[in-house]
């Protein structure tokens, strides 16, 4: 909100004037190496409001409204209360292969049976759903939009659909809900870009309990920061606990649930600019990226500590990453980056592989930057990298894919916006996501809002084409999350 940079560079006035008005339009015109869309050329924008929008950045950020508890429970509503809510599924669906697609544009998601490939029901959402998190019982979907709203959807109605709802801010990215023993399902957390804070909820009626700011001092140079925003959040398997990365302070909180009231935060000093993250094969210890620092922070759940900084060239950005058996270094966890081809395999097994832990063992090249997921599963033996911000289509509309067994050979690359068979569009193809089984992989082909988008699936085994799922109500779509293998943390 005021612009004070983090995955990309700041756009204050003190830089933005400096640069002028046809440098900005340009930039926005034709996006960025570093991940920046092409607003452009792509068709997002027009001329006119390129202009406005480089004009509007070279003044003072206005002063965003604060959000508080008064704000929340005044937007809370439980559209259906717990007690008429079904005691058992009533369908017959594989809800464990739902698929919940992010209708970015449309501010809506759809959710897909994995097994038909029918589209069960698409639901009116916040805007830009950011991540859905599928409780631990897999029976409740959150999603959280771009304008800070959270939707509970109830997988077990036929069709499924949302039971309550609540707006937490006024921009945000996060929720996710307690997976300790004795907790399954019952506390919700959500944080927020802005305010800069996260809210404790009820977790199966959203209720707020708790909001606890984020403002203090980086952990750098221990200056006040006024817009420390909260990224990725994952629930420990080791304690009741949330792990709450934030962003500009470059904290990382250790949240236990256990009382609320008297809520207990561990605070972890990590790296500036915390973004995504997810967990190594044990689901011990918490791997995240501080993009701008270029640094991957290694978190022990168990220990509660940190257990090391590692070295990622550049803007590594790797949403939960990718876990696999390396054939030389044992276990590793992998990122691809914003800024550059580079895919870095850290070691994460100190007890088998003492020598290679916590160190970025090999360092593969893909097709460029602008990558924003990687993605394997236990049963696969390929690695896929998205190239979906690179500014040459080339690279935008394919995926690289590495044989796990034989990372030396390269990758190949799979056209898979080429395989959808659509129309005009930027055809940016992204996220990579598993269905329960391990054997097919879906990718969003993503095109502007009045274009024709699409999901591509294809046979893991073979890396050829198996569907492609097209419709009119398949607007700009995203993210895309198995529920199976998101609520047990599997990537």
């Amino acid at each position: 909100m005021l612009r004070k940079g983090a995955t990309g560079k700041p756009l204050t006035p003190d830089i933005t004037r400096a640069k002028g008005t046809d440098y900005l339009k340009a930039l926005i015109n034709f996006g960025s190496p570093a991940g920046m869309p092409n607003w452009g050329t792509s068709g997002a924008l027009t001329a006119a409001e390129i202009d406005i929008m480089a004009r509007f950045l070279q003044h003072e950020p206005p002063a965003p409204p604060e959000w508080g508890m008064k704000e929340m429970k005044e937007s809370w509503k439980v559209l259906v209360p717990e007690s008429e809510r079904p005691s058992k599924p009533m369908h017959n669906r594989n809800i464990d292969n739902f698929f919940i697609v992010t209708l970015r544009d449309a501010g809506e998601i759809a959710i897909i049976d994995g097994d038909t490939k029918e589209i069960v029901n698409t639901l009116k959402t916040g805007y830009a759903v950011h991540i859905t998190r599928p409780s631990h019982s897999r029976r409740y979907a959150y999603t959280i939009g771009r304008d800070a709203k959270i939707d509970l959807i109830d997988l077990w109605m036929n069709p499924p659909a949302i039971v309550a709802e609540i707006k937490i801010g006024l921009e945000a990215r996060s929720v996710e809900t307690s997976k300790y023993k004795g907790y399954e399902d019952k506390i919700a957390i959500a944080g927020a870009y802005w305010p800069p804070q996260y809210v404790i909820m009820d977790g199966p009626t959203l209720e707020p309990k708790k909001i606890v700011s984020t403002r203090g001092m980086t952990v750098d140079t221990q200056e006040y920061h006024p817009e420390p925003r909260v990224a990725a959040i994952v629930a420990s398997h080791e304690h009741p606990e949330f792990i709450v990365n934030v962003k500009e302070t470059g904290r990382i909180l250790l949240v236990n649930y256990r009382d609320i009231e008297n809520l207990s935060v561990t605070t972890l000093d990590a790296a500036r600019f915390l973004h995504d993250g997810g967990w190594d094969v044990t689901h011990r210890y918490f791997i995240t990226a501080a993009n701008q620092s270029n640094k991957i922070a290694v978190v022990d759940s168990k220990e509660r500590k940190m257990v090391a900084l590692v070295d990622a060239e550049k803007i590594p950005h790797p949403g939960r990453g990718a876990n696999f058996n390396h054939p030389k270094f044992g276990p590793v966890w992998a990122t691809s980056a914003l800024g550059n081809e580079n895919i870095t395999l850290i070691g994460t097994d100190p007890e088998g592989h003492k020598d290679h832990a916590w160190k970025a063992v090999e360092v593969l090249k893909g097709q460029g930057g602008g990558s924003l997921f990687v993605k394997t599963h236990p049963k696969s033996t390929h690695l896929y990298v998205d190239t979906t911000l690179n500014p040459d289509p080339k690279a935008s509309q394919s995926i690289a894919v590495f044989d796990i067994n034989n990372l030396a050979a390269g990758y190949k690359v799979l056209p898979i916006a080429e395989w959808a068979k659509l129309g005009p569009g930027p055809k940016r193809v992204v996220q990579p996501e598993f269905n329960k089984a391990g054997d097919e992989v879906w990718f969003s082909v993503w095109s502007g809002s009045k274009e024709e988008s699409a999901i591509v699936v294809i046979n893991d085994k073979t890396l050829k084409l198996k569907k492609v799922i097209k419709g009119p109500n398949l607007i700009t779509p995203t993210g895309k999350f198995n529920v199976f293998n998101t609520a047990a943390d599997i990537h």
